[in-house]
């Protein structure tokens, strides 16, 4: 990030008390609650069998990316903030650096990710019965996280601490080996790989996946399973809206004052800044447990909200007939080629609204079996 310390020698004037408050405040506390619901959405999906579905492993690897933004980034914004000046080091401004801009771009990817697994899904659903299998999901986010890897390697040799001497101080700051100048080709090539080619690609597979749910509602046999396959699918678009939006005043930021001889640096719209970026990052738990059944329910029993005798529900073994165009995220695994006729394990919780008699699977398909 751009720092906000003042760059002309003279007397060093500290931020105002305010500022300091106001800052630390409201970064601790988006930390904190960050933290504590991407490690919750990581822990439904690894301890709950039906969660354990494609686009769940994006999500899971999504609240990775976002963790390690808020710890690498949002911590060390506080003590920067509470100290005025560096104090984890020469290495922890190396691997701080490093962290940060794996977490950011690993977020991008996830995104990226899991949104072409939601187009194939609902545009070609027969391929997606081969395509969007969990083994496969867990291949390419293990292929994101080591190319983002490889990739964020450079910032071991563009970050470095810089010394800034004034008549009372010597401010020490976490910044760029280079001058900004051969730094920008760099940013400005991470700015069009991980920021306006992921967001355009989305917009243009959420548009065709629009087409598909709105426009022509008889490509899908059941209208339940549209309407959980459309839930699915606005709870992910939502979360892109707002990787979109909340990454906006930030970027925007950068680029401006790339073009600019003295940069706008003002401390309270940088703070504004940096509130965006990492509520991006501790917002999405929110969106799902707002838009999600499967995640509210998992949460409440994560947060042992339910009764105890409900800890372990009875099951019970439905057989259900799948139309050939059916949402693959529907079936825990479909490593193997899926046949007509499945058999799922679903639970009391999932069975509330239907007790009786099942004439014929679309009445079946109130059960939200594919939402996230």
């Amino acid at each position: 990030e751009d720092s906000c310390l003042n760059q002309t020698l003279g007397v060093w004037t500290d931020h105002s008390l305010q500022y300091k408050v106001t800052g630390s405040l409201l970064l601790f506390l988006i930390c904190f609650l960050g933290i504590v619901g991407n490690v919750m959405v990581i822990l439904v999906v690894l301890t709950t069998k039906h969660m354990r579905t494609p686009t769940n492993c994006y999500l899971v690897s999504l609240a990775v990316a976002d963790l390690m933004v808020l710890t690498a980034a949002g911590l060390p914004a506080i003590a920067e903030g509470v100290f005025v000046s560096w104090v984890f080091g020469h290495y922890g401004c190396l691997c701080i650096t490093y962290l940060q801009y794996l977490g950011i771009n690993a977020s991008s990817c996830s995104i990226t990710a899991f949104t072409i697994e939601r187009y194939i899904a609902i545009c070609h659903p027969i391929k997606a019965q081969f395509l969007c299998t969990l083994s496969r999901a867990k291949r390419i986010i293990l292929f994101v996280w080591a190319f983002t890897c490889l990739y964020c390697t450079m910032w071991f040799y563009l970050a470095d601490l810089q010394e800034t001497v004034y008549d009372n101080v010597t401010i020490v700051t976490c910044g760029y080996r280079v001058p900004r100048k051969y730094y920008m080709p760099v940013y400005f090539f991470d700015f069009g790989v991980f920021f306006v080619l992921p967001l355009l690609l989305s917009a243009v597979l959420y548009g065709l996946i629009a087409r598909i749910l709105f426009l022509n509602p008889l490509t899908i046999s059941c209208k339940n399973s549209r309407h959980s396959s459309s839930t699915v699918t606005k709870m992910l678009a939502v979360v892109v809206i707002l990787f979109a939006t909340l990454w906006m005043p930030y970027r925007t930021l950068v680029v401006v004052n790339s073009f600019l001889e003295q940069p706008y640096l003002d401390n309270w719209f940088l703070l504004f800044c940096r509130v965006c970026v990492y509520l991006n990052s501790a917002i999405n738990p929110v969106i799902y447990n707002a838009m999600s059944q499967k995640f509210r329910a998992a949460f409440r029993k994560i947060c042992r909200c339910r009764r105890k005798g409900s800890d372990k529900p009875a099951t019970y073994s439905v057989a259900l007939t799948y139309s050939a165009v059916k949402d693959t995220s529907m079936v825990e695994s479909t490593d193997h080629y899926t046949t007509e006729l499945e058999e799922l394990t679903v639970t009391d919780e999932l069975l509330t609204e239907q007790k009786v008699m099942f004439p014929n699977p679309c009445v079946y398909g109130k059960v939200d079996f594919s939402d996230a």
